[in-house]
């Protein structure tokens, strides 16, 4: 845990002050309680993560449970109305703005999407279903994406258009 939140705090280039990574500390915390074995104490220690949870959710405005797998270098760029469910997967170095929504496309398909390495979402986007979004991937601000997207691509609009991305 305390390795992870070094390498958070790194990629945050050392703000401890920054938002996303209060939300990353809690998330770490959350992810770290599972390996404690004696089942008492570990309830003791989910309850404090939920305290915690619920807290940085209302003073940042970003839903980041636990349950969510990420990468190495994720980061939350700017803080508020950030919601991620807890079925996402993240790659490597990726990126989430503000008011940014990683989550199911209905209820009755439980499944959110899969995102890959080197991954950039724009402010205000939308990515729902259980999609696939590739590597090296951009998506626009305010986007809504709900179909799967390749590698080396932008997805840009509502509902989302693919194109590939230009390489310099």
């Amino acid at each position: 845990m305390f390795n992870n939140i070094r390498n958070d705090l790194n990629t945050y280039k050392g703000d401890f002050t920054a938002q996303g990574f209060w939300v990353m500390m809690v998330y770490r915390f959350g992810r770290w309680r599972y390996q404690i074995k004696p089942n008492i104490i570990r309830k003791i220690f989910s309850f404090i993560y939920k305290v915690l949870y619920k807290f940085v959710q209302i003073i940042t405005g970003i839903e980041l449970p636990c349950e969510v797998e990420i990468g190495e270098n994720f980061v939350i760029d700017h803080f508020g109305g950030i919601v991620i469910s807890g079925y996402a997967k993240f790659g490597n170095n990726c990126r989430v703005r503000n008011g940014v929504v990683v989550g199911l496309k209905n209820i009755e398909e439980p499944g959110a999407p899969e995102i890959g390495n080197n991954v950039d979402i724009g402010s205000g986007a939308k990515v729902l279903g259980k999609i696939k979004i590739g590597n090296n991937v951009v998506i626009g601000a305010n986007a809504v994406v709900i179909r799967d997207i390749p590698d080396d691509s932008i997805a840009v609009g509502v509902p989302a258009t693919i194109k590939p991305r230009r390489n310099k």
